[in-house]
């Protein structure tokens, strides 16, 4: 197989999902409580695609992956202490906002001048891979707007895995309704995959990853181009935690089909 590949990741990092998260009202608009002192982490969509990048560079010699980033400087370096140790990629980080208010089309256009930025892109050798969801940007539409400022038009979303056959097309497996997959074949590069959760596990830290990624890592942080997401015509009526609601009723002696029923209504109302 002659296949090489250059497969751009957009991914961004969000707050640790163990933390408890309160939306507060700043300057700005709507932001999270403390959200600077917020240990955080890579979302996790966007983590499935570069393991799957990663494999498949792997996988075809010669085959090179760039990890887009957009999120505070301080929070990308505190991240890519750990990311760094995964998979081998290197980071084009571009010093703005992580905050899942941040306009889809805004931060669309920022990754895809962050792209097309990159020394020595050859568009037709692109793969562009991202979350097909995200854990604070959830969109759905960032990706595809960074598809189409790239001007490419084969996008495929909800993917569960991707063969690249012998010719250097694809064959992808993509999810659809019904808990049901389609297989989608496109001719080759350049396309946008929008990935689901895949099919390979975290991989484990390797310290010598590690340092080979931080001797980028560090000047990519460094240059990092500072982007101000100013949101301009988008406003939030209101912002609040999901309201818990629990009610308890206790019933002796009521047979399985008379509660199953009393439990239909109540989900109706």
């Amino acid at each position: 197989m002659n296949s090489t590949f250059q497969i751009v990741v957009c991914g961004s990092i969000v707050p640790d999902p163990l933390q408890t998260l309160e939306p507060a009202a700043s300057a700005a608009g709507p932001a999270l409580k403390n959200e600077m002192m917020l240990p955080a982490v890579l979302d996790p969509w966007a983590g499935h695609a570069l393991f799957e990048a990663a494999n498949l560079a792997k996988s075809l010699p010669g085959t090179k992956v760039w990890l887009v980033s957009l999120g505070p400087k301080a929070k990308l370096q505190q991240v890519m202490m750990t990311v760094a140790q995964k998979v081998p990629f290197e980071l084009v980080a571009i010093d703005g906002s992580a905050s899942g208010f941040t306009d889809a089309t805004e931060t669309a256009i920022a990754l895809a001048e962050a792209i097309a930025t990159i020394p020595g892109l050859d568009k037709t050798k692109l793969l562009v891979f991202g979350g097909w969801e995200s854990a604070s940007r959830g969109a759905g539409a960032t990706l595809q707007i960074v598809g189409e400022r790239l001007g490419i038009v084969d996008q495929f979303q909800g993917v569960d895995q991707l063969t690249v056959n012998a010719d250097g097309s694809l064959e992808i497996l993509e999810r659809i309704e019904g808990g049901k997959h389609q297989i989608s074949k496109c001719a080759g590069a350049p396309a946008l995959l929008g990935w689901a959760t895949g099919n390979l596990p975290e991989p484990k830290n390797n310290p010598q990853v590690g340092m080979i990624n931080m001797r980028t890592v560090m000047p990519a942080l460094q240059k990092a181009k500072p982007v101000k997401l100013a949101g301009e015509g988008l406003s939030f009526a209101s912002v609040a935690l999901p309201k818990q609601l629990r009610e308890t009723k206790i019933v002796k002696d009521q047979s399985a089909d008379a509660i199953a029923k009393e439990i239909v209504e109540w989900i109706r109302k």
